[in-house]
């Protein structure tokens, strides 16, 4: 597939076929992945292959008050869980059905991603608001994973649910001291590949000179 074609086709895929994906071409993926660009080449990524079912359940019962919340709060909120005015809703329905997180236990490919935090220069830290640049160093990784499970016939999706939880999840993942759980990824042969992706306009958010500038124009 050309790069081009992939980077405008390649949608979240959340419904897999119960086609098993062999360790030798999840090996092949995170082989493609680590050429990601991070600061200073530091590379903190790391990446635990989730295949034990009991491990996967109670991930999933760690991220299933996330995903209610979510739910709840998506009725109130622009965007749930936002850093500006987000307040927890008073009222949250428990176990709302979400149909990729109900079969964790059966997706072919689960990947937990965590990042060193000693590896990353957050040049944001400190700031009054939530840092935001430290991703520039993970998230690249992440993205070269989805793009390289593309190229192998592979779907997939990154998640951050289970990042709601990340305390919780640190004794059953056996996350790192330092270390951020930064997505949850799922991978397998998709049921449906989605390729017409809806997205703004380049109009709509890049502008000449500042961000209050004239937008730019093809």
């Amino acid at each position: 597939m050309e790069l081009r074609d992939a980077i405008r086709s390649s949608g979240a895929v959340r419904q897999f076929t119960d086609e098993e994906v062999p360790l030798s071409k999840v090996h092949a993926v995170l082989d493609d992945a680590r050429f990601a660009a991070s600061g200073s080449n530091r590379q903190p990524w790391r990446v635990a292959v989730v295949e034990d079912t009991k491990i996967r359940e109670s991930m999933l019962e760690l991220m299933q008050p996330t995903w209610d919340e979510w739910i709840a709060a998506a009725g109130i909120y622009e965007t749930p869980f936002n850093a500006i005015d987000y307040v927890t809703p008073t009222e949250i329905t428990p176990n709302i059905p979400n149909g990729m997180l109900a079969e964790i236990a059966t997706i072919p490919v689960v990947l937990a991603v965590a990042a060193d935090l000693r590896r990353i220069a957050m040049m944001d830290n400190g700031f009054e608001r939530p840092p935001m640049t430290g991703g520039a160093s993970i998230y690249p990784f992440c993205w070269n994973l989805l793009l390289s499970a593309r190229a192998h016939g592979l779907g997939g999706v990154m998640t951050t649910f289970l990042s709601r939880a990340e305390a919780e999840a640190q004794p059953l993942l056996g996350l790192p001291e330092h270390h951020a759980l930064v997505a949850t990824i799922f991978l397998g042969v998709p049921v449906h590949q989605p390729t017409k992706l809806k997205r703004l306009p380049v109009e709509s958010f890049a502008t000449l000179n500042r961000f209050d500038g004239p937008p730019l124009e093809a």
